[in-house]
């Protein structure tokens, strides 16, 4: 099955053509992250607009790096939510423009599904199993007894942790986004620095926004005191507590489910050593289960993993009509 997927959720326009789940024949993400870094943060009115600008280019051009034409392709799978709206129609639009003239299958696409779904790309998925998606806007643990149910165990109360990477970034002065200069920063340092424990309610949820709030405490305190500190010693202090805080509750998942048969990661954050160092430390805690993360390349926002979900749901004929529109709150289920 051919399937090319589309991707405008939020700041980057992609388009991607995958063959049978596994093999990426293109991918196309045109970023802007150098538009966004002056404001510190997504625009969304500016991002959509860049959308308009991007979408039929980056499509044209994933069509023709795959060496296919329209008349080869299965389907058109598209993230319908949740996202930011404006950015999110641009993409459900220009999808259902290309299935309607091309008289092709619509399959709309959740996000978070497709992070998870990323890692059909490097190997089967093996069920029942737990996912953790971390990014920018997301924070869940997923478990999914097959490959159409998804149940949240635990989420974040406040912050994503991508988000926290970037608000503690900006206190640090180090700009945006944050998440890839703290964790460069995090390997040279070591974590001397005692950052406070978020307090949560649910078992397997998540709180980061006292993390934030923490470093920039830390930072006023060195301040009065004429204390110094290390850039380095601070994003690893900082890093090992966003983690410690992920993983003491991946660990609780994995002790009360012992029918778990593999732990995926997917999200922007899957990229950051630190997480891919802790999931490694799991391998060697819990031989009896599969560990996955997804390549580099397919761990921020891109267009193949809504090619790869995007065919799962077809095979389950979850097909839309021309009423498809953005659900910037689509809830995963």
């Amino acid at each position: 099955m051919l399937v090319i997927g589309i991707e405008s959720s939020c700041d980057e326009t992609a388009a991607a053509v995958v063959r049978d789940k596994k093999e990426i024949l293109s991918s196309v993400i045109a970023s802007q992250i150098d538009t966004h870094k002056g404001f510190g943060g997504v625009v969304p009115e500016v991002a959509s607009r860049i959308h308009v600008e991007n979408i039929s280019g980056v499509i044209r051009q994933a069509i023709d790096e795959a060496g296919i034409s329209m008349e080869d392709v299965d389907a058109v799978a598209v993230t319908a939510g949740p996202g930011l709206v404006g950015c999110l129609h641009v993409g459900v639009q220009g999808a259902k423009t290309l299935a309607a003239v091309w008289n092709k299958p619509l399959i709309p696409v959740h996000h978070l599904a497709g992070h998870i779904y990323a890692n059909e790309l490097v190997t089967d998925l093996q069920f029942p199993l737990v996912a953790l998606v971390v990014s920018g806007g997301n924070s869940e643990l997923v478990y999914m007894k097959d490959e159409n149910s998804f149940e949240i165990l635990g989420q974040t109360q406040d912050d994503a942790i991508g988000e926290a990477y970037d608000k503690v970034a900006r206190v640090m002065g180090l700009g945006y986004p944050g998440g890839p200069v703290i964790d460069k920063l995090a390997q040279q340092g070591k974590a001397v620095y005692d950052l406070p424990e978020p307090k949560t309610q649910g078992r397997y949820d998540f709180s980061f926004s006292g993390l934030k709030s923490g470093v920039l405490q830390f930072i006023k305190r060195c301040e009065r005191k004429g204390q110094t500190f290390t850039q380095e010693d601070l994003a690893a202090s900082f890093q090992k507590a966003a983690l410690d805080e992920v993983f003491d509750r991946v660990k609780l998942v994995l002790e009360d489910h012992p029918e778990v048969k593999q732990f995926v990661v997917g999200g922007g954050v899957s990229a950051n050593s630190g997480l891919r160092a802790r999931v490694d430390e799991l391998r060697q805690e819990y031989p009896d289960k599969t560990f996955t993360v997804p390549p580099m390349r397919c761990c921020t926002d891109n267009a193949a993993m809504i090619a790869v979900a995007g065919e799962i749901a077809a095979e389950q004929g979850r097909v839309a009509d021309a009423r498809l529109t953005a659900d910037p709150g689509w809830e995963i289920c």
